[in-house]
Formats: structure tokens, C-alpha cells, sequence
């Protein structure tokens, strides 16, 4: 059950059971006002505990005492949160991911916030542990028939205990529309392909009308009707109909602003087309849709906080599938923006989806800037592996504000180069160009390829193969998708554009 948290914010104060959650530094002490409420009969517990296993208070660490002397409480939980010079901005959410996962299946949490001098407990300190703890709890186990009695849906209580409980609620109510908007991406990238095919997929997008999120789906019929010829040349071998989903959220305080695009690549299941890919692993191209994952949970995000900007959020839903209709190597295609594009490799399919969304974004929409997302390249995770996403840009301004965003949420990106030599490698002999470049280089001519899908616009391309699913566990996530760029693009959105 990926919402098993009930979240509150309450003064301080000693809990009458459950487990009570503290913090101490790296020089074992805890906070001033949080020895006053144990008293001396818990601390002095504590302090044993701590001793005797020798307890080093390192960051996100977690100690438990069983029945402390002098409280009521079950338990007591100390986590560490390391040396001062060791804490950044995003260790509240970190930290908040390492309480639940300390905490477990307890049915009642308090988290006492308060630690050292240099350690924030303000209403947004709070608001950020709670957001944590929500992303590290979700688990995607809806088709398990059989549970565990650990694994039954069971609601914790999970309170905050802060010196202003009112402005912790109010901070957490837009954390809660972020964490919902990464819990959407999460969910869908999960799905397995045969439930969650394009039809489905838009079906669950058009759901965001419930926010004020204005949607429109094209299908098959219309997108010919709008000359979509490269991202139906994808879907054309698959018994499931391609669909685009436009999806506009008008919350801007100034009427008539140029909105920013947000485009995502949905291939639903990606078998590689005619030039098949090895069965070893084929499995996880159920994630191959986790661009347009991300734009869906961002848009989720943006209208259920009511942000202040105007966004549109497309995305293109395919599969990719070895029919007798499937495309060919040395078929070629005529794109939505009259650019010719020959198939070398069908496996090279994404960037053919992007392409005529990205043309129809940037004619439709006039956008201040266009940004896309796509698990696009296996190259991308050769050379940066799961910890960065690529970033592409023809706009140093986006970029820097993108590897800022990276930074303060912990969902880093890394900026990879463009130019004429590399764009060089992707024309070719019988059309405008070729859909891929060869081995060399392959994230890169990847991006060179949806460069001259978005003229002058200011753009930026997020290659997320290593980092939207299968990625590393982390202080904030444990399941298979990451639902990665929703707080990325939303702290984006917030700090620059509303």
C-alpha cells in the first residue's frame, strides 16, 4: 500500500505507547529540550543503550531501546544525523525516508524534531521528514495474493512533534501534492505492460481532470489527421492503439504568460521492434514509459498544490512491437515537421515519439521553454551510471537552474555536451537524417537528434534511463521506479517560473 502514513503535526509532547522517534548528533547528545521531556530515567537508558552498542550517531543511523526506563512508549528510536558539517538541504527528506524505514510496520510513531544548534526543526524541517518518511513507505504490491502478516495494509499514526504544529500542516500540504505526484510516477511505471498499455495509460492521465487539469487524448485517427507520422511509424506493429495525451494546467496570475512543456516518452513496452532486443531482462521494458510517468505525476503535482505558473504536460504512448506492420531498418518516415527520418536501428524508437511530440509542443504552444524526459539510451547509464540523470540543453540558463533543482532535491543531473561533430554522425544518405549515430556517442546524438525537433526555443533533454527505474535503493525509495523528476521539475517550476 504505497499511503500506509497518517501524518500529523503536534506539539511536543511524551506519547502514551507506540514508538518515539529521537535525534542526536555525532557527540551523542541529544537536544536540551528533548532531555527535559524523557527525563532522567530515559536518558540514562539511553545513554547504556548507546554505549553498549556502541552507537556513533552517524548520518540516518538508527538505534532502538525496547521499553525505556520512565516512559510509556513501546520503544524508543534514536537516529543519527552525523556531523554538522555533513548536513545539507535535502537531509530532512533523507532523514524522514531513515525514520520510517527505522520505525517500520509501527502502528504509532511521535518524532520528537529537535537535535543540536545547527540542526533545523522549523515548520519546513518537519514538513520535509514527513515527505521522507511518505516515499520511503511506498511498496507497489497490489498483485500479491499472499501476504505476510508485516506486508497486511496497516495505517500508521505518524505524528511530528514542533514548535509551530500550524505552519508544519501548512508546508506539508504542498509536500503532499509533490509526494502524490511521485507516488502516481511510481505507480505507473510499475504496472505491468499488459494492464498498463497506451489506451490505459491516457485513461489514467485524463483522471487529473479531477484537479482542474484540462486533458485532451488524441488517438490513432487523429494523430494521422495531425501528421504524428514518426511516433505512429513506432506504434504501427503493436495490436494497441498509439495515443497522445495534452494535458494543461492554467494557474498562472497573469493571463496570456507563455506556458513551459513538459514532454514525455510513453513506450509502454519496448520489445525493440523489428530489431529485437535480447530476451535477458526484457522484462523491465515495462519502464520504458517513465518520461511520460514523470510528466503525469509532475502535472499531478502542480495542480493538486495549485502552483502559479501555466504548464503543459504531452506525452506519446506507444508500443514497440515486431509485427508483420512493423517498421524496418531502411524504412523512412516523414515526421511531423517534414524532416525526413531514416530507421537504421527500431530499437532507436523513443526519439521518433519525441520528435513529433517536441514539433507539436513548440507550433501548438509557443512555449517559454520545452523540457523532455525519456529512459532514452543505455549509453547514458554507461557513462553516468544511476546516480545522474543527462542533461542536454541549448539554454545555459535552464541548465544551471536544472542542476540546481538536482541538487536541492537530491534528484542530480549531469550536463552532457552538444555540437555540429556530433550532429554530423546522425545525417544521412537518403533522408534528412538516420534515427541513430552507431555505438559512439549515443546519448549524445540521442539529444543532437531531438535538437532539430525544437528550433529556437530554450529545451532541455533529460535522458533518465539509469535513473527513473531499477535504480539504487535509497534513504527515500525502495521499489523498482523511482518515479524520479516529479520534485526535481517541481522545485524547477516553483523557484523560477511562478
Amino acid at each position: 500500500m504505497s499511503d500506509r502514513l497518517k501524518f500529523s503535526f503536534v506539539a511536543p509532547a511524551l506519547p502514551s505507547g507506540g514508538t518515539l522517534v529521537v535525534f542526536a548528533g555525532d557527540d551523542l547528545a541529544l537536544a536540551p529540550a528533548v532531555v527535559d521531556l524523557l527525563g532522567p530515567a530515559a536518558v540514562e537508558a539511553v545513554s547504556r543503550a548507546m554505549a553498549a552498542e556502541k552507537f556513533k550517531a552517524k548520518a540516518k543511523s538508527s538505534l532502538v531501546v525496547p521499553g525505556p526506563a520512565g516512559l510509556q512508549a513501546d520503544r524508543l528510536v534514536v537516529v543519527g544525523i552525523g556531523k554538522a558539517s555533513d548536513r545539507r538541504e535535502t537531509d530532512h527528506v533523507a532523514l524522514g525516508g531513515a525514520v520510517a524505514g527505522a520505525v517500520g510496520r509501527a502502528r504509532a510513531v511521535l518524532v520528537l524534531l529537535d537535535g543540536p544548534e545547527d540542526f533545523r526543526s522549523d515548520p519546513e524541517a518537519a514538513a520535509d521528514i514527513a515527505l521522507g518518511a511518505r516515499l520511503r513507505a511506498y511498496a507497489f504490491d497490489r498483485y500479491k495474493t499472499k501476504k505476510d502478516e508485516d506486508e497486511q495494509d496497516l495505517t500508521t499514526a505518524f505524528a511530528i512533534a514542533c514548535a509551530d504544529p500550524a505552519a508544519a500542516k501548512k508546508a506539508w500540504k504542498a509536500r503532499d501534492a509533490v509526494a502524490s505526484g511521485v507516488v502516481l510516477a511510481r505507480d505507473l511505471v510499475n504496472e505491468p505492460p499488459n494492464v498498463l498499455y497506451p489506451a490505459e495509460f491516457a485513461r489514467r492521465a485524463a483522471a487529473l481532470s479531477d484537479l482542474g487539469v484540462e486533458v485532451e487524448v488524441f488517438d490513432e485517427k487523429q494523430l494521422g489527421k495531425i501528421g504524428m507520422r514518426a511516433l505512429l511509424g513506432v506504434g504501427q506493429g503493436s495490436a494497441h492503439e498509439s495515443q497522445v495525451v495534452v494535458m494543461r494546467w492554467s494557474g498562472a496570475r497573469k493571463k496570456g504568460t507563455a506556458p513551459l512543456c513538459f514532454i514525455g516518452k510513453g513506450v509502454c513496452f519496448d520489445t525493440g521492434g523489428v530489431s529485437l532486443k535480447p530476451g535477458a531482462g526484457m522484462e523491465d521494458m515495462k519502464g520504458d514509459m517513465a518520461g511520460a510517468a514523470c510528466v503525469v505525476g509532475l502535472m499531478h503535482a502542480l495542480a493538486a498544490r495549485k502552483a502559479k505558473v501555466d504548464a503543459v504536460g504531452i506525452i506519446g504512448l506507444v508500443e514497440n512491437m515486431p509485427d508483420g506492420k512493423a517498421i524496418r531498418p531502411g524504412d523512412i518516415l516523414t515526421s511531423l515537421s517534414g524532416q525526413t527520418i531514416e530507421i537504421i536501428n527500431t530499437d532507436a524508437e523513443g526519439r521518433l515519439v519525441l520528435a513529433d511530440v517536441l514539433w507539436y509542443a513548440k507550433e501548438r504552444f509557443k512555449p517559454a521553454a520545452m523540457i523532455d524526459l525519456a529512459t532514452l539510451t543505455g549509453a547514458i547509464v554507461v557513462a553516468l551510471g544511476q546516480e545522474n540523470a543527462g542533461l542536454f540543453s541549448n539554454d545555459d540558463a535552464i541548465a544551471d537552474r536544472l542542476v540546481a533543482a538536482g541538487r536541492a532535491t537530491g534528484e542530480n543531473v549531469w550536463r552532457m555536451p552538444l555540437g555540429s561533430a556530433y550532429d554530423k554522425m546522425i545525417d544521412s544518405k537518403f533522408a534528412d537524417m538516420k534515427n541513430t549515430g552507431g555505438r559512439h556517442a549515443g546519448s549524445v546524438t540521442a539529444a543532437q537528434f531531438l535538437k532539430r525537433f525544437v528550433g529556437d526555443v530554450p529545451w532541455a533533454h533529460l535522458d533518465v534511463a539509469g535513473t527513473a527505474m531499477g535504480s539504487p535503493a535509497s534513504d527515500v525509495n525502495r521499489s523498482w521506479a523511482s518515479g524520479w523528476g516529479v520534485r526535481l521539475l517541481d522545485r524547477f517550476v516553483a523557484e523560477h517560473y511562478e
